[in-house]
């Protein structure tokens, strides 16, 4: 349990510092930004809940964590928006840090999370099985 600790509290340290770099994202920003395809979404809701619904285009980060630097592109300028369930939830620091651990410069948070873009009447998608 010592050894869990040890490695725990650095971990949330440094993925404090990465989010702490990270702006929010309204919802008629990001809006804009999904019309002109200037953004990747990345929902930190975990598998199941992406499954539900995410936002169009999301990538499921639970899932793709581990191969995350394939998926995002090659320009480390471009605009990478996290999210979780809302304003409350945290879950959504872990993608951000992974982002700008690889190097994006602009990457933001969506406060309002999935539970705000759905009382915005905003459309979601399902995942597919």
């Amino acid at each position: 349990m010592k050894k869990l600790i040890y490695w725990l509290i650095p971990a949330l340290l440094v993925a404090t510092l990465y989010a702490a770099d990270v702006t929010d994202i309204t919802i008629p920003e990001l809006k804009a930004a999904l019309a002109a395809k200037q953004v990747v979404l990345l929902d930190a809701n975990g598998s199941e809940s992406w499954q539900k619904g995410h936002i169009t285009g999301a990538i499921d980060f639970e899932a793709t964590s581990a191969k995350l630097a394939t998926l995002l592109p090659p320009n480390k300028t471009a605009l990478i928006v996290a999210y979780c369930g809302g304003p409350k939830c945290m879950a959504y620091k872990a993608a951000a840090t992974a982002a700008l651990k690889l190097g994006y410069t602009n990457v933001k948070h969506l406060p309002d999370g999935i539970k705000g873009w759905v009382q915005a009447g905003e459309p979601v998608e399902k995942g597919r099985e």
